[in-house]
C-alpha cells in the first residue's frame, strides 16, 4: 500500500524570499545557481517534504536569541512557534511547517547562508577602517 503524500505549497512570503535570492545571486555573478535552486526544490526538497514531512529540525531546537526573533516568535499564534520546522539544502535553509489535518507541508521562507551577512560600512557610515600597512 502507498503512503500519503502530503500537498507542499509555497507561501507568498516564500516566493518573496526567491525573489530576493534571485537577485542577490545575480548581483553576485551566479545567475546560474538560481536554476539550480529551483531543480533542487522540484526534484529534492518538495519531494522529501511530501513524503516524509518532519524530515527537518524542529527550528526550536536552537531557539533564536535576539530580541526581535523573540518577539517575532511571541507573536505567532498559540502553538505555531513549535510547529516551525527548519530543512538545510545545499546553500539554503528552508522554513517550513506541516498541518496534518489538511495533509499539507508550508513553505514560510527561504535563505541562502551568504545573505546573512553584516555591513560593516553601512553600520557605521563615515568610519575609516584601519589602514591595513
Amino acid at each position: 500500500m502507498a503512503e500519503a503524500l502530503h500537498r507542499v505549497e509555497l507561501t507568498a512570503s516564500f516566493l518573496e524570499r526567491l525573489d530576493a535570492i534571485e537577485a542577490f545571486l545575480a548581483e553576485a555573478d551566479a545567475a546560474f545557481a538560481f536554476d539550480d535552486l529551483l531543480a533542487g526544490l522540484r526534484a529534492t526538497v518538495i519531494p522529501n517534504l511530501a513524503r516524509f514531512p518532519r524530515i527537518g529540525r524542529r527550528y526550536l531546537d536552537n531557539p533564536p536569541q535576539s530580541a526581535e526573533a523573540l518577539a517575532q516568535l511571541a507573536a505567532l499564534p498559540a502553538g505555531a512557534a513549535s510547529a516551525l520546522r527548519e530543512y538545510l539544502h545545499g546553500d539554503y535553509l528552508v522554513l517550513y511547517t506541516v498541518v496534518d489535518a489538511s495533509a499539507t507541508v508550508y513553505l514560510l521562507s527561504i535563505r541562502h547562508h551568504r545573505q546573512l551577512s553584516f555591513d560593516f560600512a553601512h553600520l557605521w557610515p563615515g568610519a575609516n577602517p584601519p589602514d591595513p600597512r
